[in-house]
């Protein structure tokens, strides 16, 4: 899709001519995924889970893309001011939310 996604206000040298709304893309990683990562616990190195961050990492790209998705279907050339959230639901799910302002570019 290659629009512009970035947690600042503006896009340097780029001046935004419309907003066109705050939006958002999220996903959950439920149960399964936090079992599969209780087992991979065992791979613990320097404090750190290899298999935790890589769900992490994967539910982030998740929200990016759903994010991108909405902007384009606005019609938009960016989202500025992106913000990612973690959010525990019901005790055994993660969501994983980012959000940001959709903008036309002149």
């Amino acid at each position: 899709m290659g629009i512009t996604i970035t947690t600042t206000g503006n896009i340097e040298g780029r001046e935004i001519t419309a907003y066109l709304g705050v939006i958002a893309g999220e996903t959950i990683l439920g149960v399964n995924v936090f079992k599969d990562i209780a087992a991979g616990f065992r791979n613990i190195v320097g404090g750190r889970s290899g298999k935790y961050e890589e769900e992490l990492r994967r539910g982030r790209t998740t929200a990016l893309e759903e994010l991108e998705e909405y902007a384009v279907e606005l019609g938009a050339d960016a989202v500025v001011g992106v913000k990612i959230d973690y959010e525990t639901v019901g005790g055994q799910m993660l969501m994983i939310t980012a959000s940001g302002t959709a903008v036309k570019l002149q």
